[in-house]
């Protein structure tokens, strides 16, 4: 099966036509004021105008303000939320849109248990666990996901061009989630290296498929 692929946290006009032209399953724009690759949402609006038809389009949120996050829905055309903070399941289920919700892997953490607690989650992204909020550009151990989880996994945290492979063959996750792992410095990406990334991934699900 083809494991999805989303470039999160773009800001400028080459890197979403990059992520588009590699051939990314999804994009993502960040509403958290405090992250370097926050965007507006009349910014998003402007880098939504390049993105084409089935590529979906990720909106990311961390305990915001459901003005502030009306205020996007009215602007940006989101097929998919993403809640990185403290919200609840009613919080997330609020919009009446499919979402993923973040998980902020560390031993003792359990996964099962959360998976029932966000059963309607479109997935569980899962994120290392830093101070803040986000990865940090960090890996965790992937040993730390149980089997059996009810709904599927999108895998964040530390990936590049030259770990997603491995990550992906390991793992065996729905979709790939990266953003400093394709970037130059905070909130602009290199498109070779989001090409780089995108051909990982895809050789990794050749050889699974072998």
């Amino acid at each position: 099966m083809k494991t999805r692929i989303k470039i999160c946290g773009l800001t400028r006009e080459a890197d979403v036509e990059a992520a588009v032209e590699a051939g990314a399953d999804a994009i993502g724009f960040v509403f958290y004021p405090q992250s370097p690759r926050f965007v507006s949402p009349q910014r998003a609006a402007e880098l939504s105008c390049l993105i084409p038809p089935f590529v979906t389009i990720t909106a990311l949120f961390v305990n915001a303000l459901p003005e502030d996050i009306e205020a996007v829905l009215e602007q940006v055309p989101v097929s998919l939320m993403q809640f990185h903070g403290d919200e609840t399941e009613a919080d997330c289920c609020r919009w009446q849109r499919p979402y993923l919700r973040a998980v902020r892997m560390k031993p003792g953490l359990d996964l099962l248990q959360y998976a029932t607690d966000f059963a309607s989650a479109r997935a569980l992204l899962l994120d290392a666990f830093v101070e803040g909020y986000g990865g940090g550009g960090q890996t965790f151990d992937w040993s730390l996901i149980p089997s059996g989880l009810p709904i599927p996994l999108v895998l964040s945290g530390g990936l590049t061009p030259e770990n997603v492979g491995e990550a992906v063959r390991r793992v065996r996750p729905a979709a790939v989630d990266v953003s400093s792992g394709v970037e130059i410095s905070k909130g602009i990406k290199d498109a070779a290296k989001i090409a780089a990334f995108v051909a990982a991934v895809r050789a990794a699900d050749q050889e699974k498929d072998a």
